[in-house]
């Protein structure tokens, strides 16, 4: 767990080139301790059956959450992808998409929804939850741009060459405050050698629903990184009302660095 202070008038940027050009050689070490440790990670704190839906990052699908959402079926929640194919365009229409499957998951499961994305899908898993928090149990975001100044990215130029400098959502007066947390319990997992979104733009100030838990790993690697996943069952099992702070103990703690952004 990790107590952050943005200082104030720092000048965005994107991450270091060499650890963007790191990311696949890392994210695939990542993978492969993921399924080393597979048969360990099943011991990992049980779900209690609710829904919990799986954003992708920018550029990917479904198919890069499915070891994720394999893993959280095990430990017994059920878990969705978003079923929109690649995430490419920020507009309405998914948006709206997106909504009308967390209120479906809802509806099926009978409680409510635990969101988690990562990358620009942490972006989408907090909006949806700002628009119908009656129906979001909790928000985990994985690296995600939580800051709307998007020089925290070296994918920006791609973005917005695809989405426009405002995208469909902001014309219409939403996306545009995206440093405020919803009013849920919401959980920014980040990490300092991030390659493609510079650690400082998924800061969020922390409040007593909000937390920043860092790791160390590559952003590509994030949604199969071992101490990710740790932190993320960690939060889905809790009780729903009962949100606490992440606190690891004994020999965990030693792979969740402390300290104060400054």
């Amino acid at each position: 767990m990790t107590t952050a202070t943005l200082k104030r008038g720092d000048t965005a940027r994107p991450p270091h080139r060499l650890l963007t050009l790191a990311e696949p050689g890392r994210a695939m070490g990542e993978l492969a301790s993921f399924y080393a440790l597979r048969p360990l990670l099943r011991t990992l704190p049980k779900g209690d059956g609710h829904g919990v839906m799986v954003l992708p990052g920018f550029k990917a699908s479904d198919r890069s959450t499915a070891p994720l959402r394999s893993l959280l079926d095990d430990l017994g929640y059920t878990s969705e992808g978003w079923g929109l194919g690649r995430n490419v365009k920020v507009d309405n229409a998914r948006i709206a998409a997106m909504a009308d499957r967390v209120e479906r998951l809802a509806d099926r499961t009978g409680r409510k929804v635990s969101l988690v994305g990562w990358s620009l899908g942490g972006v989408f898993a907090r909006e949806l939850a700002k628009q119908a928090p009656d129906k979001v149990r909790l928000v985990i975001s994985l690296g995600s741009p939580i800051s709307d100044d998007r020089n925290h990215t070296n994918a920006r130029r791609l973005f917005e060459w695809l989405n426009g400098h405002e995208p469909e959502p902001m014309q219409g007066g939403r996306f545009r405050d995206l440093g405020e947390a919803p009013p849920v319990p919401t959980t920014s997992i980040l990490t300092r050698t991030d390659g493609v979104v510079h650690w400082r733009g998924s800061v969020q100030e922390q409040g007593k629903q909000t937390e920043n838990i860092e790791v160390i790993a590559s952003h590509c690697g994030l949604g199969v990184n071992p101490a990710a996943i740790y932190a993320i069952a960690d939060r889905l099992a809790q009780k729903e009302g009962a949100w606490k702070p992440f606190a690891p103990s004994g020999l965990v703690r030693l792979v969740f660095p402390r300290r104060s952004y400054t």
